[in-house]
């Protein structure tokens, strides 16, 4: 079973616009979505599509909006309760697939919030392949809570997968992590690499700088990393070996919610026993099929197209750990 925490959910209301995005103007959107989101949701949803075990954890009150869109999907979920409704996050999406995302801030979680979500974590660990902690802290957190809660998990004897950014991210890799999902910036923010060098390099297609920056996070946190890189694929680092994937071609339709797919996809390959190579393979065939869609929708495997992913082997490879 792959479990995710959710710390910040979310209800992501997306609207479709058949015409660039006026700032000082009115607009009226095509189509309007609302669905089910939280990093660490939209991995569940991709999960259950595949059809494989999940558990998503996290805040929200009885009949908040986003439990009773969970109920409709019929995913499995736990919630503590919380005082307060889960944030709405907005996101306008173009014709010609730019996105452009609002986020609330979310519920504040007071420290009883916090003791109870981890009861709900503890009581999943057992029965977990992975337990992955995903997406912002909501107000009142730590910055260092998921360092926490990867301390004790791996205690525990459960891998961890994490993908969070700013603080958080920074606080989590002081430590043993199994995996971790950043793109770029990500990467710059946590080795002191210049931003703007990764991006040029990846224009460039040059992935050396950024091969570079998650082999220094590997060697911090002894577990994997999983870069993923928008339209230039994906980049795997282990402690073994380092692969590249370039996605097959697409039209996007919104980016919101791919990065979580590519981390979803890594998982599925990962827990029904895939090499290293195919995880990328599978991590970047779901992010590119979650970019053609509209909304946040959960892609499936009937939206896959493996075949038209390109893996490359960079370095000497190896199983993962």
């Amino acid at each position: 079973m792959i479990v995710t925490v959710t710390a910040n959910p979310s209800v992501d209301r997306t609207l479709e616009l058949a015409a660039p995005l006026a700032r000082g103007e009115v607009q009226r959107a095509g189509v309007v979505r609302a669905e089910p989101g939280g990093k660490g949701v939209n991995v569940a949803r991709v999960v259950a599509a595949a059809g494989l075990a999940t558990r998503a954890l996290l805040p929200a009150r009885a009949g908040d909006a986003l439990l009773t869109a969970l109920d409709d999907l019929g995913l499995p979920y736990d919630a503590i309760p919380v005082d307060g409704e889960v944030r709405s996050n907005i996101t306008i999406a173009e014709s010609d697939g730019t996105t452009t995302k609002i986020n609330a801030p979310g519920v504040p979680l007071a420290a009883a919030d916090l003791d109870a979500l981890l009861g709900l974590i503890r009581a999943q660990a057992g029965e977990a392949q992975w337990v992955t902690l995903c997406g912002s802290l909501p107000p009142g957190v730590p910055d260092t809570w998921y360092r926490t809660v990867a301390d004790e998990l791996a205690l525990a004897g459960c891998r961890v997968a994490v993908d969070t950014s700013g603080a958080p991210l920074r606080a989590t890799v002081d430590g043993r992590v199994d995996l971790i999902k950043p793109n770029e910036d990500e990467l710059a923010e946590l080795t002191g690499a210049d931003p703007a060098h990764l991006r040029d390099a990846l224009r460039r297609n040059d992935l050396g700088p950024v091969v570079d920056a998650a082999s220094m996070v590997v060697e911090r946190i002894g577990g994997s990393v999983l870069a993923t890189l928008g339209a230039a694929g994906a980049v795997l680092v282990t402690a073994s070996g380092t692969w590249s994937a370039t996605p097959p071609p697409i039209t996007p339709r919104s980016t919101v919610g791919a990065g979580d797919s590519s981390l979803a996809g890594f998982l599925i390959a990962q827990t029904t026993g895939a090499a290293p190579a195919d995880c990328l393979r599978h991590a970047v065939a779901y992010g590119a099929a979650a970019a053609a869609l509209a909304g946040t929708q959960a892609p499936t495997p009937d939206h896959l197209d493996l075949d038209g992913v390109v893996v490359t082997e960079l370095s000497g490879a190896a199983r993962m750990t």
